[in-house]
């Protein structure tokens, strides 16, 4: 059978005879056959090639496409509200996660003492509605091709920080902390206690005390941060501090109780920088006695001559009167005191001129009715609330009286008129009485030393301005001892007078030691 080849173009029908029948062509006839085939197949390759690499590019950019636009329906990654991430979150979500932070209890440490509290008691709610109002409104602002754009490039996130929205009340943050907080936890510090049977108090303890200041702006701090929503309270340290003033008057009429003195103490304690006080009359076991017994004076009064020297002279002040008044109250001279009170008052009716000037100061238990020299008259008979008392006596003397409180008054007077430039004294004489004159006077009376009675109960090198007073009365015997002082301490001056009385004899040691335990326990609890 003959073979009839298809009919084919020329090309095509020598490359088919080439092919199957390779003795027919020559070898470059083959060569060249074959290579001509070859790069008419190699076309279809690379075109299904391009459409399949299309076709995969179109089926990933939709993909992705589809992705954004969900994704885009969210808010944005690196978008933050108040400091809480919420990108990638649908509006519920964000919602969500910003009330469950924002209304959880903040920890409030006191002294490292944990107490939950829910924002809502304090007066904070967030605005979340507001604040994610306006991240969306952020997430719309961007252009949607801009976003895929950088979306499939993976650009950086670019963060988006919305504030914070919430409303609070400082007061009522305060309010809870001083009706909750403080009441439970503040440990008062506790102060210096006396110690029975002695003139010292033991040792008081500090404490803690809450600083509303500090800890509202901590608590505020701590309810607006999504992560820092603990608070250490700020803490004061409450210094120890003195002693009460009714446990000082218990401790010194317990001295004395125990001092085995059994006569009338008056005492009259001021301090000089409050209007704290202390005054008592009492006789041991518990007798307590209205206060303003009249006394003898003694020579207490000369103070009293002092003020009034002074109101009547004018500097420069002769040498020889502050002579007498130096011998007056240092050596306590009753001729020196009769003498000044001559040269410089008046010569037969200086008590009464004295006298005056106290009444005129307020000080009505206070008088000097005649001279000390032997044989002196009375001048007049004064008649006082103290010494018209029916309740109790102490047989004062009629030439000279005054009540502890009179004379701690005018020791007041004394010192805020050198102090300040003012007081009574300032009042009652108006440019008659100056502020250096009342310096002169402190000094004056601080140059008295004699280390006992209310000296002898304070540290050596303790100023005090004072001055004191006792005699033997007609039966040759002490009955009425008393002395003033204003005392300079580190931990606060104050007045002091002691008057004490016994009907039988004042025994001068046992009551020098009754003084210096009553001055000693005062100065500790000023300077404990």
């Amino acid at each position: 059978m003959k073979f009839h080849p298809p009919i084919l173009g020329q090309p095509t029908y020598i490359s088919f005879i080439c092919i199957i029948s390779a003795p027919l062509c020559t070898d470059k006839q083959i060569l060249s056959t074959i290579d001509g085939m070859i790069k008419r197949r190699n076309f279809p390759i690379f075109r299904w090639a391009a459409i399949i690499f299309l076709l995969i590019t179109l089926v990933l950019t939709t993909i992705q496409l589809v992705s954004y636009s969900r994704i885009r329906n969210n808010f944005p990654q690196g978008m933050r509200v108040a400091g809480v991430p919420i990108g990638g979150l649908d509006y519920t979500q964000a919602s969500e996660r910003l009330y469950t932070i924002f209304r959880s209890p903040i920890e409030l440490l006191y002294d490292g003492k944990p107490i939950q509290v829910r924002p809502a008691v304090l007066g904070f709610e967030p605005k979340v509605e507001r604040m994610l109002a306006v991240a969306d409104n952020q997430r719309i602002t961007e252009p949607f091709w801009e976003g895929f754009w950088g979306f499939l490039w993976n650009q950086s996130i670019r963060t988006i920080n919305i504030p914070l929205d919430a409303d609070y009340d400082e007061a009522r943050i305060r309010e809870y902390l001083r009706l909750e907080i403080a009441p439970r936890y503040d440990n008062p510090p506790t102060p210096p206690q006396p110690i029975p049977g002695t003139t010292r108090f033991e040792t008081g303890s500090p404490g803690t005390q809450l600083d509303y200041d500090r800890a509202t702006l901590q608590i505020i701090d701590a309810l607006q941060s999504p992560t820092q929503r603990t608070v250490n309270l700020s803490l004061n340290q409450a210094s120890v501090p003195r002693p009460s003033i009714s446990d000082l008057e218990i401790m010194l009429k317990q001295i004395i109780d125990v001092s085995g003195f059994d006569g009338i103490v008056e005492l009259y304690l001021q301090d000089l920088s409050s209007t704290r006080n202390i005054s008592f009359a009492y006789q041991p076991d518990g007798n307590e006695l209205p206060p303003n017994i009249a006394f003898s004076s003694w020579s207490t009064v000369k103070i009293p001559v002092m003020v009034s020297a002074f109101r009547e002279m004018d500097a420069p002040y002769p040498p020889e009167y502050l002579e007498l008044m130096d011998e007056m109250i240092e050596q306590s001279e009753n001729s020196s005191t009769d003498e000044l009170a001559m040269s410089v008052l008046d010569d037969n009716l200086s008590p009464l001129i004295v006298t005056e000037d106290m009444q005129r100061l307020g000080l009505e238990n206070t008088f000097w009715a005649g001279h000390f020299y032997v044989g002196a008259p009375l001048l007049q008979r004064f008649e006082t609330p103290a010494n018209q008392r029916e309740d109790i006596s102490t047989d004062p003397d009629d030439y000279l009286q005054t009540t502890p409180a009179d004379m701690g008054m005018l020791m007041e007077d004394i010192y805020q008129c050198a102090e300040l430039g003012g007081g009574a004294l300032i009042a009652a004489f108006p440019d008659e009485i100056t502020q250096e004159e009342c310096e002169i006077m402190i000094s004056t009376l601080a140059r008295n030393q004699i280390a006992v009675l209310i000296q002898a109960g304070v540290p050596s090198g303790t100023t005090v301005a004072h001055k004191h007073g006792w005699a033997n009365e007609n039966d040759g015997l002490i009955h009425t001892i008393g002395d003033t002082a204003i005392v300079y301490t580190p931990g606060g001056n104050y007045v002091l007078t002691i008057f004490v009385h016994h009907p039988v004899q004042a025994v001068f040691d046992p009551v020098n030691a009754l003084f210096a335990d009553l001055s000693a326990a005062i100065y500790n609890f000023y300077n404990n």
